[in-house]
């Protein structure tokens, strides 16, 4: 029995040159960023393990072989602590975009520097008499499973899984939409006035070779960035010019490269091209000293990609009037400002915009995402909205989810609705599969990232979903305030209750009264009962239709008995009762 034992979990063990081919590919993967110290640490770990000397990977030897520093204090200098914590950040980014694809799965568990190395649930499944794979690092990996199996559930659209293949640097979802016959490859309308934005190449000294090809690679990469954001059309001005034709844009983005020794300047700005107001502008500084120069353009274009684009961003303004003629445009205008007002009428109005746009233009992927979203609104934010939750608004935000899919499944945005969608439905693995393939092509979303955090951390994953939502926050994604509170949940979680509260209040307490209700619960947790007392007044007196129904609610946001549990007990403490069968609005 023992022997047995042995055998199979060396079958489990990939031997050094797996181990060694899969370093290669995550540093060879252009979407992992670490400077050069840091694959240099990651490669020292790496092959000190591999060659039996784990027991020796102290902070002071890395701190002297990787970082050349003698007499090195680990007590008072936090570098290689800091350093571990970005590599491992990196790690858990690299596998989640990556997919279930991986062959070898290597982490760094926090509290050392000794790295482990797992099969990927590829070989897993190709090796089915072998135990299950744990989860490294607690990163969520998609299984891979077929979206549905139309012989046994042709009336089950996207009940299964979401299948991923290969998502790795291009993040591509391949062969999905051939389970529908009649929908074989349907072609995409992407609508019409969508907003459009000419890419210009950076400006730079005619006589700097190093800058030109900065120039390029910048620009190259801030395309290929921009495109996978769907409620835009990106246009290469430089492209547009050689042939002649105007691009009609209506922003353009533009900059200028400017060097002193090995440090790097890149100054943008985005021109609205009708009255050529300049409506944003920014520099990005890079050190050519710590990077290269592949890794300076990917980060900057990173940088501008994130705050042109996304949701809430610059090109989405919150006092932006109808544009005329730009049909998409002033639809999407009108949804993002619905979800900054969170009003009845501005629902109303966001709807009715999109639901015209997608009759006309039923092959509008993005358009029906919105709509989806709208849909489900009304049942996540029933409370805010002063409307009953019903069943058949989440239905119909499924079915308009999975009618975009169909259309177009490489759509970001689109598949975010699909995961909000299951999540609410109850179906987690499914949600969770579709978030991690809304991420991955598109990790520069910030609404993807902190949509697809708050899930994985209310489905028991929150030290990777904590980061997403972080990273969210970080950016200014959302309506203000809207991410704070799941960083209130991750501190809560985590029994921070000084952090949790102050998360709390600084998020937007009148966007949402489940909001007020999480402040309660920690304040309740925290021994605060007069405080946790006035938010429960002001829920009784602003949303009664929640308070019956507070331990449903919870239930449907919180997979795990025990957080649910962490919340209850502490709204218990702040002094709520709970009826057994929770009254429906």
């Amino acid at each position: 029995m023992e022997n047995a034992r042995s055998s199979e979990a060396s079958v489990l063990e990939p031997c050094a040159e797996e181990v060694e081919k899969q370093l290669e590919r995550i540093l060879a993967c252009e979407r992992v960023n670490l400077p050069e110290r840091a694959r240099k640490f990651l490669r020292f770990v790496v092959s000190e393990t591999l060659a039996g000397r784990s027991i020796y990977l102290k902070a002071y030897t890395i701190a002297d072989v990787v970082f050349g520093r003698r007499n090195f204090d680990a007590q008072s200098d936090p570098a290689v602590r800091i350093e571990a914590g970005r590599i491992r950040r990196e790690l858990e980014r690299y596998y989640l975009m990556a997919g279930p694809g991986e062959p070898v799965i290597i982490t760094i568990p926090k509290g050392g520097y000794v790295p482990t190395f797992e099969r990927g649930t590829s070989f897993l499944e190709d090796n089915p008499d072998v135990s299950p794979a744990v989860e490294p690092g607690g990163v969520a990996i998609p299984a891979l499973q077929p979206l549905a199996d139309q012989a046994q559930s042709k009336n089950r659209l996207i009940k299964g899984r979401i299948a991923i293949a290969g998502l790795a640097a291009g993040a591509v979802l391949a062969g999905l939409a051939f389970l529908l016959p009649d929908l074989r490859s349907p072609p995409v309308n992407n609508g019409d006035g969508r907003a459009t934005i000419a890419i210009d190449r950076f400006d730079y000294p005619a006589d700097d070779r190093d800058l030109s090809k900065i120039s390029q690679g910048t620009t190259d990469e801030l395309i290929a960035k921009l495109v996978k954001f769907k409620e835009i059309v990106v246009i290469d001005a430089a492209a547009a010019a050689a042939e002649g034709k105007p691009s009609n844009a209506r922003y353009l983005l533009e900059g200028s490269l400017r060097k002193h020794q090995d440090k790097v300047r890149s100054s943008v700005r985005l021109v609205r091209q009708s009255d050529n107001a300049v409506i944003w502008a920014s520099n990005y500084d890079t050190d050519l000293s710590i990077q290269s120069a592949l890794e300076a353009e990917t980060a900057v274009a990173e940088k501008i990609a994130t705050a042109v684009a996304q949701p809430f961003g610059v090109i989405f303004p919150s006092d932006a009037a109808a544009t005329g003629g730009w049909e998409a445009y002033d639809c999407t205008l009108s949804y993002y400002g619905y979800r900054r007002a969170m009003t009845k009428t501005a629902l109303a109005t966001a709807q009715q915009c999109l639901t015209a746009l997608t009759h006309k233009y039923p092959k509008d992927a993005t358009s029906l995402a919105m709509l989806s979203l709208t849909n489900l609104d009304q049942v996540r934010f029933a409370y805010k909205l002063g409307i009953a939750p019903q069943n058949e608004s989440l239905e119909q935000a499924s079915q308009l989810a999975k009618r975009a899919f169909v259309i177009d499944p490489q759509n970001a945005r689109v598949l975010q609705a699909l995961m909000l969608s299951y999540f609410f439905s109850n179906d987690i693995p499914a949600a969770l599969d579709a978030g991690a393939a809304s991420y991955a092509l598109n990790p520069n979303d910030t609404e993807v990232a902190g949509e697809y955090g708050l899930r994985l951390s209310m489905s028991g994953k929150w030290d990777t979903g904590c980061d997403l939502v972080s990273k969210a926050v970080s950016h200014g994604a959302g309506p203000g305030g809207y991410y704070e509170v799941g960083m209130a949940l991750c501190a809560f979680m985590r029994g921070d209750l000084q952090a949790a509260e102050l998360w709390s209040r600084m998020s937007d307490l009148t966007y949402n009264p489940m909001h007020h209700m999480v402040l309660a619960s920690i304040l309740g947790a925290s021994g605060k009962t007069i405080q946790a007392r006035k938010e429960l007044d002001w829920l009784n007196a602003n949303a009664p239709n929640l308070m019956p129904n507070i331990k449903r609610e919870v239930t449907t946001r919180l997979a795990r008995p025990e957080d649910q549990d962490k919340i209850l007990s502490g709204l218990r403490a702040a002094g709520v009762t709970f009826t057994e069968n929770p009254i429906s609005n």
